[in-house]
């Protein structure tokens, strides 16, 4: 959901080109096809599709670990949930620098959201700033800089964002645990349907019959 909203911005502001990484997780089919319905939907014509095998070979996480359980919101505790896949965005952002530099693009937008991000370290602001000091040292003209124009929003306000920009909400994918229809139970279902409630918007996907716990 956030980085369609992302996507609506760079859209509306410059020629955009989008990146997709799949890197073992749950859901990497249904995030793959609602990467692919939203480049299409915004006219993004010029796309990368990557897979990173790293990750998944990494585990760690219970995104891509089959062995560890996707907790529901409920049992999310304090501290760094066992959804988190270490240092994951680092990944994502250097694979994005280094089609910047090919594409002569000097801007990497990315969804990242601290307000409301589950805890995860890789979503604060000092991690971004510091990310963009290694771009600036490691790039061969130094200007590529990547904006996280998000991570001070609450995903209510991420929502009304989205309406104004009118970002294809009805094919963004947020469930960690499943494709056919989202949990509606996991933390990021959660905190998707309480931003639409709390945005007074209705969330166009469809969910389980377990949503209704929530």
């Amino acid at each position: 959901m956030d980085s369609c909203v992302c996507a609506a911005l760079a859209v509306r502001d410059h020629r955009a080109a989008a990146v997709h990484i799949s890197y073992g997780q749950r859901t990497e089919a249904r995030e793959l096809r609602a990467f692919l319905g939203i480049c299409e939907r915004l006219g993004i014509r010029e796309k990368l599709v990557v897979r990173n095998e790293a990750l998944a070979a990494i585990g760690g996480s219970a995104l891509t670990d089959r062995d560890i359980a996707v907790p529901e919101s409920t049992r999310v505790g304090h501290g760094v949930p066992v959804t988190y896949v270490p240092f994951r965005n680092a990944h994502f952002l250097s694979v994005a620098v280094s089609w910047a530099e090919v594409l002569g693009a000097e801007t990497v937008y990315i969804g990242a959201v601290e307000q409301d991000s589950s805890g995860y370290p890789d979503c604060r602001p000092e991690y971004y700033r510091a990310f963009n000091a290694v771009v600036k040292a490691g790039t061969k003209e130094g200007r590529i800089e990547i904006v996280t124009p998000l991570i001070g929003l609450r995903k209510a306000e991420i929502v009304g964002l989205g309406l104004e920009l009118g970002a294809p909400f009805d094919l963004t994918w947020s469930c960690y645990s499943r494709e056919d229809c989202a949990c509606g139970v996991c933390d990021s279902c959660v905190l998707r349907l309480r931003a639409f409630e709390q945005a007074g918007a209705v969330d166009p996907i469809a969910y389980c019959e377990t949503a209704e716990k929530v």
